[in-house]
């Protein structure tokens, strides 16, 4: 029997606004901290950092490849922890264990330090990023999960227009800017624990609720929960896992080098090329509810078919170097599409296993992605040091989300 208190939110929520959006909130909260703090802001971070540490592009390149390496680690062992502690647990403790390594890392003196710490940054991201996205699978029917997952991935945009004006802001103001920088941005991602904590909740039924568009006259065997997991071939979740993989190789290089391109190769300032970084989160803030929305309507392959394509232009745009608008275009492109891919593909696992399997199998595509995130930063640099510019390395990524144009057209449909 549910409690007066569950009873409670169940009519709030028939009248009202459905706690899954509340989690919904959270959730963005919680990206907003453990990926737009903990790793995008790493772009705007790096001219600076390398700069007063005497790092190589090859050096800049680790250090964020040392993040990819622990949320690596991080998104294989979720979906155990998740299974035993819940995901509001496992959310909190990642937000704590991304924030405390940040401040740490604005007292850090070499890279060797800097390393190890970002490597625990990066798994405090995983074991925030992972669950947070699989709850959408619990709290949101299939008609609804891509356009819900397309909300929560906004967080990083917001974190990209804080990071843009922040931290030229700092180093304006101290030699020490970036360091300063890390330790308030750290300070953040802490509080957004305290605040998941709070609202977070591990399942609709905790609150006597049912999922967001469910409904309860359609029998279960009819919805798209209702898969099994043995009748879904091991081929399709390899395949989602490869385009996956190229998607986190191709737009990390972006995320991580554009800043530097346009101080160090295009000569503009710091600051310039932060309100370009701004502009990129201005416009991500409507590439997952668009998208993920799109996704609901017309598809999932059709809609990632789309979304490679325009990221091909935006990669391409920056690495012919083009007089004129070409660098506004790239900018526009890669912005407006940024984070619609993350939100399509848990919605597209949760279609394809249901909400009670999507964390571990969610986790598996992140695993694939994440060594994605691993290789793209660090051969990007090396390709840098070689040639002497990143256009090889913008080449290389519009090359790949070619190969993910064509994966993602010959998916198969989640219904057969």
């Amino acid at each position: 029997m549910f409690t007066q208190n569950n009873m409670s939110h169940q009519r709030y929520s028939s009248k009202g606004i459905h706690y899954g959006w509340y989690v919904i909130a959270a959730g963005t909260l919680s990206i907003f901290a453990c990926l737009g703090l903990g790793r995008f802001a790493l772009g705007m971070l790096l001219p600076s950092m390398g700069k007063a540490l005497h790092l190589s592009y090859s050096e800049m390149g680790l250090i964020s490849t040392s993040n990819f390496i622990g949320y690596l680690v991080a998104v294989l062992l979720c979906g155990k922890i998740s299974t035993r502690f819940g995901a509001r647990r496992l959310i909190t403790a990642g937000l704590l264990l991304s924030g405390l390594t940040m401040i740490l890392i604005g007292l850090a003196k070499n890279l060797y330090t800097i390393i190890p710490l970002y490597i625990l940054t990066g798994m405090g991201s995983g074991f925030t990023n992972v669950p947070i996205m699989a709850l959408v699978s619990v709290w949101f029917a299939s008609h609804k999960r891509g356009k819900a997952a397309g909300f929560l991935v906004i967080g990083s945009g917001f974190a990209i227009i804080l990071s843009g004006k922040l931290v030229p802001f700092l180093n304006q103001v101290s030699a020490n800017g970036w360091r300063i920088c890390w330790i308030l941005l750290g300070l953040i991602v802490v509080s957004a624990a305290a605040v998941c904590y709070a609202v977070l909740r591990d399942r609709p039924q905790d609150l006597g609720l049912m999922p967001v568009g469910m409904d309860t006259s359609v029998s279960e065997k009819t919805t798209p929960e209702a898969f099994d997991l043995p009748k879904i071939r091991s081929s399709v979740i390899y395949h989602c896992a490869a385009i996956y993989f190229l998607f986190g190789f191709t737009y990390v290089i972006y995320a991580t080098f554009i800043v530097t391109t346009m101080v160090q190769e295009r000569g503009f300032s710091e600051a310039a090329a932060g309100n370009f970084w701004s502009w990129v989160g201005f416009l991500s803030l409507l590439s997952g509810p668009v998208f993920g929305t799109l996704s609901d309507k017309y598809g999932r392959k059709a809609t990632l078919g789309l979304v490679f394509t325009i990221q091909t232009m935006a990669y391409l745009l920056i690495a012919l170097n083009l007089p004129g608008l070409s660098l506004y275009l790239s900018i526009f492109c890669y912005g407006i599409v940024a984070w619609s891919i993350p939100s399509i593909m848990a919605a597209l696992i949760g279609d394809y296993v249901g909400p009670q399997r999507t964390v571990a199998v969610f986790g598996f595509i992140t695993f694939c992605f994440g060594i994605g995130q691993i290789s793209g930063p660090y051969l990007a640099g090396v390709l840098a040091e070689s040639t002497g510019s990143f256009s090889s390395s913008f080449y290389l990524a519009s090359f790949i989300t070619g190969v993910a144009i064509i994966l993602s057209m010959i998916l198969p449909s989640p219904t057969k």
